[in-house]
């Protein structure tokens, strides 16, 4: 198996991973660990993360059906960075009322450039 490919899936694993335990830390946690606010948007990262990381899964499996494609692989790694950056800038937010700049921006707008790169790694292939 590829490396970009078993890159992908354990990145996937552990984002799914901590996706469901930031889910369950946010459902259970008292409201004075969460900045004002805090909850609803760490539910909205931890939903985005979950959707990407099974979005990385898909991209593993048509990598491995279709062969490592140069785009559909950087759409995949894109994906994982713009996920990091994403979810860490908004985790520090809801969290600790933390604002680190344009981190979680940064990490959306990488994310929306994987999902165009990965339409045209298809529309290539």
């Amino acid at each position: 198996m590829p490396t970009v490919v078993r890159f992908l899936l354990c990145f996937a694993a552990l984002a799914a991973f901590s996706a469901v335990m930031g889910g369950a830390l946010t459902a259970h946690l008292p409201d004075h660990f969460f900045a004002e606010g805090g909850r609803d948007m760490a539910r909205q990262a931890i939903q985005m993360q979950m959707w990407h990381a099974l979005a990385m899964i898909g991209i593993a499996v048509l990598m491995i059906q279709q062969g490592c494609r140069a785009l559909i692989s950087l759409s995949g790694c894109l994906m994982a960075v713009g996920t990091v950056l994403f979810s860490v800038g908004v985790a520090l937010t809801a969290f600790w009322g933390i604002h680190p700049g344009p981190v979680a921006p940064t990490g959306g707008s990488i994310l929306m450039g994987a999902w165009l790169l990965l339409a045209v790694g298809v529309m290539r292939a």
